[in-house]
């Protein structure tokens, strides 16, 4: 097993090579306006995944992982030679959904908002269940505070 570090720096060095051999070496006229986002690889450093988004349809989409997909064996070679590893590491590309994940985001936070107003406009009209003030205010107690306030002018008269 390899150090998690060692495997994080070759996941990101495999993005790099391969977003720069899409670049500038693959000249299918199949491929796409592509992005490579992420690569992982695994911790015996075999097996890497190229994740991928694409601008367009889903034709262009289809076209497109077509052309990564014949151009795997043409990209291997370079990944391996860089890396400096025993065994190239294969490659297997995946279509990244972060679009669709986006807008599925967007519309949870719009019902959200949607939901959230509508809760601040009945809280605009609601009133109170009972009466304004709750608690039973004693009229007796408020006496009763009033005549420990003169005991001790009281005490102080029957001193003299």
């Amino acid at each position: 097993m390899s150090d998690p570090a060692k495997v994080r720096k070759h996941a990101e060095r495999v993005r790099e090579l391969v977003a720069s051999a899409v670049r500038t070496q693959i000249k299918d006229p199949r491929l796409g306006m592509v992005t490579i986002t992420d690569a992982r690889i695994t911790a015996d450093l075999r097996e890497a995944t190229v994740f991928y988004t694409v601008l367009g349809d889903v034709e262009e989409q289809q076209s497109t992982a077509a052309a990564l997909e014949s151009a795997k064996g043409m990209l291997r070679g370079p990944v391996g030679r860089a890396l400096g590893l025993r065994h190239s590491p294969s490659l297997a590309f995946v279509m990244d959904n972060v679009q669709e994940t986006v807008k599925h985001i967007d519309d949870l936070l719009a019902e959200a908002k949607i939901a959230d107003a509508k809760v601040h406009e009945i809280a605009e009209r609601a009133t109170y269940a009972g009466d304004p003030q709750p608690y039973k205010l004693d009229d007796d107690a408020d006496e009763a505070d009033d005549d420990d306030e003169d005991e001790p002018a009281r005490a102080a008269e029957v001193g003299r």
